[in-house]
């Protein structure tokens, strides 16, 4: 550092305060001359003596009380400054007036919004007054192709619906386009709605993940394995070639990941699941599973293999911390224990659950014995919709209902069960699910500023409980934005509609017939 120590009076612009003119500061460092008397001037730079050009061109001066430091600003891809910053990591943080900091696709920094502007030059400066950012929410269990399927067959018990109505459907209509054409729906409704990851059970998954890496969206694709023959794969075996096969595909692809998923224990026999489990070893990815979601599927566990479906999973060895299992509904005390010690992940679905009827998952009981759960909305044919933002907060009053206790689920833990939980579930959270330094940039701007919004006494609560997603305005994945001002940049919305009611006629004129 170089100081220039002065004796004339000259006025410095700002002097005091934590920047200086861009006139001044070029006038420092071309002539060198005195700012006021008494006071001396420096500047930071690689080069002990830069000339006046060799600058960036929006240097930073910060002053105390004798000396005036030139400082280069940092350039960087996008700031985002919004009324209030809620990072989730540390839980129930709030910060207001902050920015954050991205570029090349990951966060540098969060701060206040005056020094963001005064540190970086960045080539995005976006501003988000009366708008909250927020983490990019995972949601952790879908089955994206069937928004093909909503509301064909409605008001029915889990067991008829799939055999009577959606499992001929999917023989009679599944098929690669079908897949591609609903995925691309479905991550269209999602991202619209601030989920910027979403984990994936269904058919043709390297259609799955070649939708949503070309749309920019973050999924976990499954690997789906059952016992009986379907358009994918004829038999336990050429199921798990497949995936294996879907994995190598998508192994350098920087946004898509994969997971085994066998359906459920009652269509997955003990030698897939067994063969699972060593594969699941072998690629270090996790296994993704329907489990204790009826009272039925326990009835014909105890009476085909004598035993509740989680006690025959962990015979089988794959209670672990790969594990993730969706519903968990009709579960008992010792089995929660259990589901605690081995680390293994709860997916809960409530709209989807509750639409069935299939019961309650004891959410409360699940958190207070250290289990992790996570956020999922089920597919588009039994919920029927992909809102996470609206999962979030039938999840919240879902659980103080059934626990018997208004402070089951807070709002900021709801919060996280929406992001960062299912980051943990997909093994991802040193890479997503809080807006941490270091994390990749997958950001939600919601807008709080109208009439539904007001007053703003607690941002927080408001997302959860007080929040649509026709609030989301902008979405960021790996700092790539993908909706602004509410408007799809990766999908054609008019393209999408188009082509679900050419679905649409084309399942009802079968159906007539």
């Amino acid at each position: 550092m170089r100081l220039l120590k002065g004796g004339n009076d000259t006025t410095v612009s700002r002097l005091g305060q934590d920047f200086v003119c861009l006139k001044c500061a070029l006038w420092v460092a071309e002539t060198h001359t005195p700012l006021a008397s008494g006071i001396t001037a420096g500047y930071d730079a690689a080069n002990p003596s830069p000339a006046a050009d060799q600058l960036s061109p929006d240097p930073l001066f910060t002053a105390t009380r004798n000396q005036l430091f030139v400082h280069s600003m940092e350039h960087i891809d996008t700031l985002l400054s919004a009324s209030w910053v809620i990072p989730v990591e540390p839980p129930g943080q709030l910060l207001a007036e902050h920015s954050v900091a991205v570029h090349q696709g990951r966060i540098l920094a969060v701060l206040p919004s005056a020094e963001g502007r005064a540190r970086y030059r960045a080539d995005n400066d976006i501003s988000l007054a009366g708008q909250v950012l927020i983490p990019g929410l995972v949601n952790a269990h879908t089955h994206a192709a069937m928004t093909l399927f909503r509301g064909m067959a409605d008001d029915l018990p889990l067991e008829e619906w799939l055999a009577d109505h959606i499992w001929p459907a999917e023989q009679r209509w599944v098929n690669d386009a079908l897949v591609r054409d609903g995925t691309r729906l479905a991550c269209a409704e999602m991202m619209r709605g601030g989920v910027t990851c979403f984990n994936d059970m269904y058919f043709y998954p390297d259609e799955v993940g070649k939708v949503a890496s070309e749309c920019g969206m973050r999924a976990t694709i499954g690997l789906i394995v059952v016992d009986f023959p379907t358009v994918w794969a004829r038999d336990a075996d050429e199921y798990l070639a497949k995936g294996t096969e879907v994995h190598d595909r998508f192994r350098d692809d920087p946004l898509i990941r994969t997971a085994f998923t066998p359906h459920a224990p009652y269509t997955v026999s003990d030698r897939p699941f067994a063969r699972v489990r060593t594969l699941a070893d072998e690629l270090d990815i996790p296994v993704h599973i329907h489990l204790h979601e009826t009272d039925g599927e326990l009835t014909d566990s105890l009476r085909d293999y004598r035993e509740r479906p989680m006690a025959r999973l962990d015979r089988l060895g794959l209670l672990s911390q790969r594990l993730i299992a969706v519903h968990m509904i009709h579960i008992e005390d010792a089995e929660i224990a259990r589901f605690a010690q081995c680390g293994a992940s709860v997916v809960h679905c409530p709209e989807s659950n509750l639409k069935l009827a299939n019961g309650f998952c004891p959410v409360h009981r699940l958190l207070q014995a250290g289990v992790n759960v996570a956020l999922g909305t089920d597919g588009a044919a039994s919920n029927n919709d992909l809102d996470l933002l609206g999962e979030m907060r039938t999840a919240a009053l879902l659980a103080k209902a059934v626990a018997g206790d208004a402070a089951a689920l807070p709002a900021a833990a709801a919060l996280e069960m929406a992001t960062l939980n299912g980051a943990r579930a997909l093994g991802l959270e040193d890479e997503i699910g809080s807006l941490v330094p270091g994390k990749s940039a997958d950001v939600v701007a919601i807008d709080l500023g109208g009439i539904e919004s007001q007053p703003v006494h607690d941002p927080l609560s408001l997302i959860v409980y007080a929040t649509g997603r026709h609030q989301v305005t902008n979405v960021w994945i790996a700092g790539r934005p993908v909706v602004n001002d509410g408007t799809l940049l990766t999908l054609d919305a008019g393209a999408l509609i188009a082509n679900a009611e050419q679905w649409r006629q084309r399942i009802s004129s079968d159906e007539r017939n």
